[in-house]
């Protein structure tokens, strides 16, 4: 008799327990989705100037700062020229590859000046981000972007 009931109340306990992993599980997962759709890059399909303002509302860069992320597809051996410029705040141009490594970033262009500026031939094929970001806790404001394929000298 006493197997009996340790039999019947493990098979009462196992449909509880399996839908409470399920359940578990499906949260898991849906949480995961929700996170995915928080991170989108702006698309840039045309290399043109660009206008738009970083603000607190963009990505915390855990610095105290704010970074926003464009995406652009790229083809091994593209030569790429990025300028960043802003007159509100200290810009920080950053390219990553498409597997999330830095490729380059620049603090201030050669010129002296706060703004950005940078060159390379892209190695791989891919969606790249670039990242415009402030240098220093509370840079925020209105900047230009540019991302220009250049052409060989013919």
């Amino acid at each position: 008799m006493k197997k009996n009931f340790v039999v019947g109340f493990r098979q009462i306990l196992i449909i509880p327990i399996t839908l409470l992993i399920i359940g578990i599980g499906s949260k898991t997962v849906s949480a995961q989705n929700t996170q995915n759709k928080l991170y989108s890059p702006i698309p840039l399909t045309d290399f043109t100037e660009i206008s738009d303002t970083l603000s607190n509302k963009d990505i915390p860069t855990g610095q105290g700062g704010f970074a926003r992320d464009y995406a652009v597809k790229l083809n091994k051996g593209d030569n790429l020229a990025v300028d960043l410029s802003s007159e509100n705040f200290d810009t920080i141009i950053t390219l990553l590859a498409p597997n999330g490594v830095t490729v380059l970033e620049n603090d201030d262009g050669p010129e002296g000046t706060s703004n950005s500026v940078l060159f390379t031939r892209i190695t791989e094929t891919g969606t790249y981000i670039v990242r415009v970001r402030s240098f220093g806790e509370t840079g925020v404001g209105k900047f230009k972007l540019k991302v220009t394929k250049l052409q060989p000298v013919k």
